[in-house]
């Protein structure tokens, strides 16, 4: 059995071991395959029978010219990367990792919102520049420093990340209500269902913690951040496509929201053109709240075990 990984660099840059996936057959990991060159997609599954994918897309065209492939493994849980459909034509079962970044993204979330409230990483450079050696007073702080205690943080998304985000804001004394439209008793335990535009209306914190779905796609948009309060922060590292980026960076020039703190944006790797790049208290970092190394081992222990499942005849965490 040949198994092709495309893109493990990510998933393992030499901390972790492919190991565990090498005792199930012939495994071969490239570090980095091409997102737009399918030709080099191609090449490399050759006569593969699982390909593991975690961003490099594959298309119709991909699988048309790899009769092989019996088996495709997302090491991710967004599964968009895939021609599910065409995969389902041919009989080729899809699995993706439902669950393994919860504390790792939740924890990142906090902590983007508070590197706006004190802006840690720029007071270091500050003070290493020699600054607070030559000051006339015996401290000093560049920007209004927020304290969160009281606020309220309006979550939309209160999955499993989002319930643990939710439990840490309320350690922070922060009240939590958030917009889901599966609603259940876990949920129940750790904010307050609301409808959206009360979310908009009422949130000094505004964190997006939802799968890139129609519905959201361009939610925080102009029409939506005039329904905000003045100043309001907006925390995204979930799926950059939710949010219009002009439109974000107009009101963060403006003053209408007062930061954002994101880890995704619309086109990945960043372009030098996204307009977020020069908005005023725009934090961006490229990311990376998925890859702490003990999130990316679940992921690799998930994957380990689709592949089992395939290969017992039982496959799981199948999305077509």
């Amino acid at each position: 059995m040949k198994i092709v990984v495309l893109d493990g660099y990510t998933e393992n840059p030499g901390d972790l071991s492919w190991e565990g996936l090498g005792s199930l057959g012939e495994l071969t990991v490239y570090d980095r395959t091409s997102l737009t060159d399918e030709q080099e997609v191609i090449r490399r599954i050759g006569g593969a029978d699982i390909v593991l994918t975690n961003k490099t897309p594959v298309s119709r065209r991909v699988l048309d010219a790899c009769p092989n492939v019996k088996f495709i493994a997302v090491l991710a849980t967004g599964y968009n990367v895939v021609d599910v459909a065409c995969a389902r034509e041919k009989g080729i079962a899809v699995s993706n990792v439902p669950v393994y970044g919860t504390y790792s993204v939740s924890q990142f979330a906090i902590a983007l919102l508070l590197e706006v409230c004190h802006h840690i990483g720029h007071h270091d450079q500050t003070v290493k520049a020699g600054r607070w050696e030559s000051c006339p007073d015996w401290c000093y702080w560049d920007y209004p420093l927020i304290e969160l205690e009281g606020k309220t943080m309006g979550l939309i998304g209160l999955g499993n990340i989002g319930r643990h985000t939710a439990q840490i804001a309320g350690a922070l004394g922060m009240k939590v209500i958030a917009y889901d439209a599966w609603q259940n008793d876990a949920g129940r335990a750790v904010a307050e269902y609301v409808e959206l535009d009360t979310l908009f209306a009422q949130s000094d914190v505004i964190v997006l913690h939802m799968p890139l779905l129609p519905f959201n796609t361009g939610l925080i948009n102009r029409e939506n951040i005039a329904k905000m309060k003045d100043g309001v922060i907006i925390i995204n590292n979930s799926r950059g496509q939710m949010v219009v980026e002009q439109d974000l960076a107009d009101a963060l020039n403006a003053g209408k929201v007062a930061a954002a703190g994101l880890d995704v944006v619309s086109t990945e790797p960043i372009r030098g053109d996204n307009p977020l790049l020069r908005a005023k208290n725009c934090l961006i970092t490229p990311h990376m709240s998925w890859g702490a190394r003990e999130s990316r081992q679940r992921i690799m222990d998930c994957t380990e075990e689709n592949v089992k499942a395939y290969l017992d005849g039982s496959p799981v965490n199948v999305v077509n």
